[in-house]
């Protein structure tokens, strides 16, 4: 989750960013320039003039939590395959390689039908492998690997990645000042020219991903147990890699449309920060994604979490050290406990002074590890998850019981006035360092953009935190962190 990620900020602080909130708030609200097109894309533009370089996101406000039964893990191969090409880039002949593209598909459809069936023909199936391969042996001769990466990398930019979460999809880079047009060029093309290809070998690639990532890792292991246990109706229960079964028998068909009908500029906003003249980049985007058809908006998902009544428990046995993982549900942004859990989360697990390193690392040396995030998205109510390991020869039991006990304490007890103030000056001096950055900045911007609906989440925040107070902080601690709200998912070894 974005807003985990950015208040984890290097623990030595930069004086320089020590700004009073007000006066950050003020020049960021008079630096963000916005406009709509026509098609409904929404560019965010802030010119920085300190160093010939520029950021730049692409953010789809599609993610995991927006594919159906059929679609699941549909988004997370999707950003893997827009890294491809386009009918002019990561091809040396379309026209020659399209026939094959055809006859791949065809051929990959009728495999995946046989492997569908049952019972299965072994004999059937073997020959359609053999003349997939056959056909994808012949398709590699017409591929350009990586030419998006390559032509990015000759032009002197940096950090081109991408990254698709429960709510959204995201494609960044930075490049020097004078290539903004070449930026452009590139992202528009992927937007309207996008070619799906070597789909089949990167399915493959996914599947191995999820294996290696999920299935044999005990860390993702646990997480993904854990949310699929704590969401019982949400899609916020399902990975956003997809099960094993989603990923078997995503089809071309449903990908490319999923792609058609969703990653289009009525659902995307564009951020650039740096050395920029803010009317040509309008111009330019103008010029080269103002044409695009404006696609079809992303649908809210209907389904509502029903409140927990009680507390689940689950209990995962697999060859790794122990681990325990906590999860109680909770509101969302821009709902106030939610950033009453911003400042808890602080108060717990941020820093060797908070509370729960201090009583289960330093003090108890129960736990080796212990840490608090939000999780898994923004969009709709989450969680708020404590997760430890224990240390030798400290069992799971031990360490769950200390964790329950700090809770309470949080909700019997107001924190000092000095323990809030350090959380607020933490979180302050996180984002602000973040925010230090082109890229950090557009990357918040992008997000509250998509995820809030208005940037301009960032300008109240700092006023939300300051006004925060013991009381509420004890008041959200009696009402969600709860026995009956929590979902408990524990790791270890089978017994003998």
């Amino acid at each position: 989750m974005f807003r985990f990620f950015f208040r984890r900020g290097l623990p030595v602080l930069v004086l320089s960013l020590l700004w009073a909130g007000t006066a950050f708030a003020q020049p960021l609200e008079e630096k963000v320039y916005e406009h709509t097109f026509a098609n409904g894309l929404r560019l965010l533009v802030v010119e920085r003039h300190e160093s010939p370089t520029f950021a730049a996101y692409i953010t789809f406000g599609v993610g995991s939590v927006n594919e159906t039964s059929e679609t699941r893990g549909v988004a997370h191969l999707l950003e893997h395959m827009l890294f491809k090409g386009t009918e002019t880039l990561g091809t040396k002949d379309f026209a020659r390689e399209k026939p094959l593209l055809d006859a791949i598909e065809e051929v990959g459809e009728a495999l995946d039908a046989q492997l569908r069936q049952a019972p299965a023909d072994p004999q059937k199936i073997a020959e359609l492998e053999k003349e997939l391969a056959r056909l994808q042996q012949e398709h590699s001769r017409y591929v350009v690997k990586d030419e998006f990466s390559r032509i990015y990398s000759e032009n002197g930019g940096v950090g081109y990645n991408a990254y698709t979460s429960k709510d959204l999809t995201t494609y960044l880079i930075s490049l020097p000042a004078n290539k903004l047009e070449l930026w452009a060029s590139l992202e528009s093309d992927r937007m309207k020219n996008a070619v799906l290809r070597e789909f089949y070998t990167e399915r493959n690639v996914i599947m191995e991903e999820r294996r290696r990532s999920y299935e044999s890792e005990p860390d993702g292991l646990l997480y993904e147990n854990l949310l699929a246990a704590a969401f019982t109706v949400h899609p916020y229960r399902n990975p956003i890699i997809g099960w094993m079964s989603d990923i078997e028998n995503l089809s071309l068909k449903e990908t490319r449309g999923f792609l058609h009908k969703y990653y289009a500029p009525v659902n995307t906003v564009i951020t650039l920060v740096g050395d920029l003249d803010t009317a040509a980049a309008v111009s330019l985007v103008e010029d080269y994604f103002g044409t695009l058809p404006a696609g079809e908006p992303v649908p809210r998902v209907t389904a509502v979490e029903p409140p927990q009544k009680g507390e689940k428990r689950i209990h995962i046995q697999f060859d790794a050290e122990p681990q325990l993982a906590i999860a109680f549900h909770k509101p969302t942004l821009p709902e106030r406990a939610d950033y009453v859990f911003d400042v808890i989360d602080q108060i717990l697990s941020q820093g060797r002074t908070s509370r729960l390193y201090r009583a289960l690392v330093v003090e108890k040396g129960l736990a080796a590890s212990v840490s608090t995030y939000s999780a898994p998205g923004s969009r709709y109510p989450n969680l708020f998850v404590v997760s430890a390991t224990p240390r030798h020869p400290h069992t799971l039991a031990e360490v769950e019981e200390a964790i329950y006990a700090e809770l309470e304490r949080l909700a019997k007890e107001p924190v000092s006035d000095e323990e809030l103030e350090q959380a607020r000056n933490r979180l302050r001096v996180d984002r602000l360092r973040y925010l230090k950055g082109n890229s950090g900045l557009a990357r918040m911007l992008s997000y509250y953009q998509s995820v809030a609906g208005n940037w301009r989440y960032l300008v109240g925040y700092d006023q939300e935190i300051a006004s925060m107070t013991a009381a509420e902080i004890m008041e959200t601690a009696r009402l969600w962190l709860v026995p009956r709200n929590r979902t408990v998912a524990i790791l270890d070894k089978e017994e003998d």
